[in-house]
């Protein structure tokens, strides 16, 4: 029996396609790739936070890629470390891979935002929020507004 691929992203949501090509699940997925961004928010290495959960930096990895998933006591340990309710790894997940309940509210909010899986984007933010006065954020924010316009300030 062939998958229902969706549209929009091309995720395959039948349980059973994506098994059968031994390719990860697209919650764990997703769940490895909230890992990866909370971390790196943090400015923390994987080295760093493979020591603190208790595994190796490569077992790590593939909890970020999705290829080996997280157990639930893992997770809840992760979830301590990075500082984020466990909750976190499941928030913005693809309509089509949430559950009957969530699809009501995930057709209401706007589509999970790319850029947000982006190293330089997390690196951004997360110096961003470095810096030392609202003011300075506020020129930075000024700034970064006038470049994405085309009219760099003079």
């Amino acid at each position: 029996m062939m998958g229902e691929m969706t549209v929009e992203t091309g995720i395959d949501t039948s349980n059973s396609a994506w098994r059968q090509r031994g390719e990860p699940d697209p919650v764990d997925i997703h769940v490895g790739g909230r890992i990866r961004m909370r971390r790196i928010l943090l400015g923390k290495s994987q080295e760093t936070v493979a020591a603190q959960v208790g595994v190796s930096f490569q077992q790590l990895q593939k909890y970020e890629s999705g290829a080996n998933r997280v157990s639930a006591s893992r997770l809840f340990d992760v979830a301590h470390i990075l500082s984020a309710p466990v909750s976190f790894f499941f928030d913005d997940m693809p309509p089509e891979l949430a559950g009957p309940a969530d699809l009501a509210s995930a057709r209401d909010k706007p589509s999970a935002n790319l850029a947000m899986t982006d190293r330089v984007t997390l690196d951004l933010i997360r110096d961003f929020h470095r810096i030392p006065t609202a003011q300075q954020r506020r020129c930075i924010l000024d700034l970064v507004r006038a470049i994405a316009e085309g009219n760099p300030p003079t």
